[in-house]
């Protein structure tokens, strides 16, 4: 699988970027037809300390699988995407079933 990481207006280092694959890869061992994901990273002009985005895009045949969670650190916010995506590959695994 491709993973793609654009950090928006700030340099990731590569301990987050290490760490989002690690997090994607994981996703590939419940659904091995992923094509490619494209994870956007960036800071929100928010006056709280939950300014961090993380908003992930999973192509798969068929369709498109999109998680975006608003967390105070860009670990818990990509953590929290791939808990969402990986409900999202379950439901679109039992839909594909039922065709």
């Amino acid at each position: 699988m491709k993973v793609t990481v654009q950090s928006v207006h700030f340099n990731a280092d590569q301990k987050l970027l290490d760490f989002i694959e690690a997090k994607l890869e994981k996703l590939a061992t419940h659904y091995d037809k992923i094509i490619e994901s494209e994870v956007t990273l960036r800071l929100e002009n928010a006056s709280n300390n939950e300014n961090k985005v993380a908003e992930i895009r999973l192509h798969v045949p068929g369709n498109d699988l999109f998680a975006k969670r608003q967390c105070s650190s860009f670990e818990e916010a990509t953590d929290l995407a791939v808990d969402a995506l990986r409900n999202q590959i379950t439901k679109h695994k039992e839909k594909i079933r039922q065709v």
